[in-house]
């Protein structure tokens, strides 16, 4: 099979592997097709994981092979690939800290080497406790395999949405109207919100507003703060979600939401990034700053029926399309976008 193999910093090759071999309790999926995440960006892009490697995770394909033990699945079914699946009863499963589960992290799918979910590749396998525990999703006859694609990075969003609490009749700013942005406006209309968004490229304001933005504006615009509060009868957003990873940002969106409102950190900073913050406001404010990375095992199902009931428009979000033998372009568009790019689909089979 063809894959591209990470063999370090910038440095992707375009090779030819064996397909994986499976156990008895395994699947092996022919992927066919597989979004390209800003965390596989940064993983191909700075030294955070020793090489050689296999990245891509939001997957969906055809199951190939499946093991002899394995039941209930069957060659020829389309499926959407979790390529995580927590244990369900160390302490962190249990207060329900699905991602910080050592399974969760350690156990993934895999194209070969190190596992690391391994959807860049014709085919991936997928191990017995991903398979045995929810970790295939059939995709219904009328869904495409773009569309199924989505469905993980709509749970990593939707797990964003719930930890803020985000409620019907609230108003939430949303910094960074890329693709996971604008999933997250689109999502925020769905739980019955109003989404504010901010973005430095023109064409994703207007994008934004496509998507069901109430209003969106430059992120460099000086009068953002008293626009907001004319929007929100001078109290501020009720909740912010931070999609980009900007210091700037930060410091708007605390400026923007109003006393007793959230802001929850979903885009991952640099690591050298130390942002300087006088605890005072957060007490006299109270602020809650809160986290959100990956997804969630609970929402499985709900994201799953967002995607496969269209209950968001995920075909509006895709941009451009590469077959996996030119990842590394995809990768420099991605890093450097056009006016019109968002989401980015990859095919092995193109």
């Amino acid at each position: 099979m063809k894959a591209q193999v990470f063999r370090g910093v910038n440095q992707l090759s375009y090779e030819e592997l064996p397909i994986p071999e499976i156990a008895a309790d395994e699947v092996l999926v022919r992927v066919k097709v597989v979004g390209l995440c800003q965390s596989d960006i940064k993983k191909i892009r700075y030294p955070l994981y020793e090489p050689p490697r296999i990245f891509g995770h939001e997957t969906a394909g055809e199951i190939a092979a499946v093991g002899t033990a394995v039941k209930g699945w069957q060659v020829g079914q389309r499926v959407v690939v979790m390529h995580h699946i927590p244990c369900m009863h160390c302490t962190y499963c249990l207060n329900e800290n699905y991602s910080m589960c050592h399974v969760y992290k350690t156990i993934t799918t895999t194209a070969g080497f190190i596992p690391s979910g391994g959807g860049f590749a014709e085919y991936v396998k997928v191990p017995g406790h991903i398979v045995q525990h929810g970790g295939l999703i059939p995709i219904p006859e009328d869904i495409s395999d773009e569309q199924a694609s989505f469905v993980e990075p709509t749970n990593c969003c939707l797990k964003a949405v719930k930890k803020a609490g985000i409620a019907p009749g609230q108003t939430v700013l949303i910094t960074g109207a890329g693709p996971i942005g604008l999933m997250f406006i689109m999502l925020v209309n769905l739980f019955g919100a109003r989404a504010i968004a901010t973005d430095l490229l023109p064409s994703r304001i207007a994008k934004a507003k496509e998507v069901g933005a109430a209003a969106a504006f430059d992120a460099r615009d000086a009068d953002l703060n008293a626009k907001i509060q004319a929007l929100t009868q001078g109290l501020g957003v009720d909740v912010s979600l931070l999609a980009v990873p900007s210091e700037s940002a930060f410091f708007q969106a605390l400026e923007c939401t109003r006393k007793g409102g959230k802001i929850l950190f979903f885009a991952e900073f640099p690591d050298e990034v130390e942002i300087p913050l006088n605890p005072n406001v957060l007490y006299r404010r109270e602020i809650d700053l809160l986290g959100s990375y990956s997804s969630s095992y609970r929402l499985q199902s709900l994201a799953s029926d967002i995607i496969f009931n269209r209950r968001i428009d995920v075909d509006a979000l895709i941009s451009d399309r590469y077959p996996l033998a030119k990842l590394a372009e995809a990768v420099e568009q991605a890093v450097s976008p056009t006016a019109d790019t968002y989401k980015i689909l990859i095919y092995p089979d193109a």
